[in-house]
This record gives structure tokens, sequence and C-alpha cells, in this order.
């Protein structure tokens, strides 16, 4: 069996009006995934709940590597800790960066109860340069039940997000439109 074809490209498009779900594209394959609560918004603001519209690299995949093996990839993957968190604070200097628990500032935990994060793309969202306020901590990650809506990331089921996972490669882009 040969290894899946690498993808230099995914494109996400809106199912319906209520833009709170859309459909995940990588070559021929096309998966449904969950977007924010607010849909797609072309100038994102932390904690309005919207996916940011763009088109964004991959940076890297983030794995529960007590819950589940090592993601198969050609995107750099490593293990996130119990002490791991994302800072959401926009007046912190770390905001939209990784830090590490305790953090004296707001900052959302990697490692949770719930399986959302047992897998993680970080996409290159608000990275560098950084704008403050303008959102942080924008992930793809493991979908809730019914593909409830996010809080602003891409949440695909755990089925599609291997074998998508199988398909990066490290120039990979996410291209996210209305």
């Amino acid at each position: 069996m040969s290894p899946p074809r690498r993808t230099r490209s995914l494109r996400l498009r809106l199912i319906s009006r209520s833009a709170r779900q859309g459909m995940l594209e990588c070559g021929h394959l096309r998966w449904r995934c969950a977007l924010g609560k607010s849909g797609l918004t072309a100038i994102k603001r932390e904690g309005d709940g919207a996916t940011p519209a763009g088109r964004w690299g991959l940076v890297e995949v983030r794995w529960r590597a007590d819950r589940a093996p090592r993601p198969r990839t050609a995107l750099p993957v490593r293990a996130i800790s119990p002490q791991d968190g994302w800072c959401d604070a926009p007046g912190d200097r770390n905001y939209n960066r990784q830090v590490r628990h305790p953090y004296p500032a707001s900052a959302e935990r990697l490692w949770r109860e719930d399986n959302l994060y047992d897998v993680v793309i970080v996409l290159a969202y608000n990275l560098r340069p950084r704008a403050v306020g303008r959102g942080s901590a924008i992930f793809m990650h493991l979908a809730r039940p019914g593909y409830a809506p996010t809080e602003g990331c891409i949440a695909l089921n755990a089925a599609h997000m291997r074998l998508l996972l199988a398909r990066l490669g490290p120039t990979a882009r996410i291209i996210l439109e209305r």
C-alpha cells in the first residue's frame, strides 16, 4: 500500500448560512467540520467566537501521549504536558503564545479532561507578527459530539483528523473563505 499523497493546501467551505459548520477539502476528500459559534470573520477579535478567514500555515501538531499514539504526519509533533497552556490575555507579553501553568495571566489549558485537544494542529494565525486582541489559540482540534461550534477553532472527528495528518506536509496551508 502506497503512502498517502501529501497536500499543499486545504480548503474550508461553509456548508450553510448558519456558518457554524463547514466542509474541509483535502484533494478529493471532504470532511465535515465545526467552526466558531460566530462563523467565519475577516476581522477577528479576542473572545468573539469567530473563526478567522484567510490563508494560514500549519505550525505543528500537539497530542496527548497518554491517550493516543503519536500521530503520523510530516509536520513537527510535540507531546502535550499537564503544565502546557496558551496565553489569551491581550495585555500580557506572551499573548497568543504557549506558556506553562501555573501562569499569572489568563491562559487556556492544553491538557484537558475532555478529548478536544487529544490531537491539535497549531495554525499560524496571529503568531508573527502578533496583533494584540486579534485572537489567540486558533487551532484545528477534535470535534465535540454533533460538531457543536467551537470558540473560533476548526474541529474534525478523530478518524478524519488522522487521515488529514497523514496527508499534510510541512508546506501545507489552510484556506478559510466564505
